[in-house]
């Protein structure tokens, strides 16, 4: 499983809303953040303004003068609700889990990929991560420093 980065999932929903989650791959959520924000414009924003304007920016800089502090709270809460959303979907919601110790029933999964472990294999077969090196290493993390015991005793 490809890990998505949270602060390019923030960038993408504040460039337009729903973006996102579509490189989440929410698709759902995706196309209901595209929608709110089309339904929005398309009820807050006054077509006026872009009908009088010679080009878009001028269309744009009059209809932001139009819109009252209530309307432009209202837009700009659409985008930061997104860029959270999309935020915590990429940084919680969408992590590898793991078993818990009193889980029996359990499958085990990867430290390294977070998906269901074959227990007849010494190895992840869907990212190649050897487990029993991370055996191993954790194994070794945890022991007692290794040293000459007996110096210390008679010091």
């Amino acid at each position: 499983m490809i890990r998505k980065r949270p602060l390019i999932a923030v960038l993408l929903a504040f460039v337009y809303p729903g973006l996102g989650h579509a490189y989440l791959r929410r698709w759902l959520r995706a196309l209901l953040w595209f929608g709110l924000v089309v339904s929005a414009v398309v009820f807050i924003v006054p077509n006026e303004p872009f009908e009088a304007a010679d080009s878009v920016l001028a269309g744009a800089q009059a209809v932001a003068e139009q819109l009252s502090f209530g309307e432009s709270l209202a837009l700009a809460s659409i985008v930061v609700f997104n860029m959270l959303d999309a935020y915590v979907l990429a940084a919680y919601v969408d992590r590898p889990t793991t078993t818990r110790a009193g889980d029996e029933d359990a499958v085990p999964s990867c430290p390294h990929c977070g998906k269901d472990l074959d227990e007849d294999l010494t190895f992840c077969h869907w990212c190649t991560t050897e487990l029993d090196q991370l055996a191993e290493t954790e194994a070794s993390a945890d022991a007692e420093p290794t040293g000459d015991t007996d110096s210390v005793k008679n010091a």
